[in-house]
This record gives C-alpha cells, sequence and structure tokens, in this order.
C-alpha cells in the first residue's frame, strides 16, 4: 500500500527534475541586454574617480551682501514676496489686458 502513494511523489520529482533541465534561469554567460547592463563603463569610470568636485565647491563661505539680503529675508518671513520681472529671453514683456483681469 505504501508503494502506491509513493508513486505520485516519486513522478512528480522526475518531473520537476526534467523541467529544471529546460528552465533558463542561468543568465551569467547569456548574450542579451539586460536593464540593468546599460551603464557599465560610465559607472566604472565614475567609481574610480579621484575627487569629481573642484576645491572651490566645498567652500561654505559665500560673501554676500548683508544689507541687500536682509529686506528679502524680512519680505519672505511675512509673506510679501515680489514676484519678478524680466525673466525671459524676449526683451518685450507682456501684460494682461485690462477685458482679461
Amino acid at each position: 500500500m505504501r508503494s502506491n502513494s509513493l508513486k505520485p511523489v516519486v513522478a512528480a520529482a522526475v518531473m520537476s527534475i526534467t523541467l529544471a533541465a529546460c528552465s533558463d534561469i542561468y543568465y551569467d554567460r547569456r548574450e542579451a541586454i539586460h536593464i540593468s547592463h546599460g551603464n557599465a563603463n560610465a559607472s566604472n569610470i565614475a567609481v574610480q574617480t579621484i575627487d569629481p568636485w573642484p576645491r572651490y565647491a566645498a567652500n561654505r563661505n559665500i560673501l554676500t551682501n548683508g544689507d541687500r539680503i536682509q529686506p528679502a529675508i524680512q519680505r519672505y518671513k511675512e509673506g510679501k514676496v515680489t514676484p519678478p520681472k524680466g525673466l525671459g529671453t524676449s526683451s518685450v514683456e507682456f501684460t494682461a489686458s485690462p477685458a482679461d483681469k
């Protein structure tokens, strides 16, 4: 009686081993493009770069005009920020017509 219950288990094991041989899981020697293999050269260059930033990038002492910055900080804290003007590339400034307002 025990051999009858063992036959399906043995058959399932043989079938799984047979199907495992057809699997495409071994990717080490596969000649295909994978999503993570795009920037290998750039990654290696970036890792081997000693210091990509110039020396002045670490300077935290930025010279500013305190008398000019203080009113801007105060306006920012009070919520009275003035919108910038003339930041476009055109020398012509467009304004809304009275009908659009």
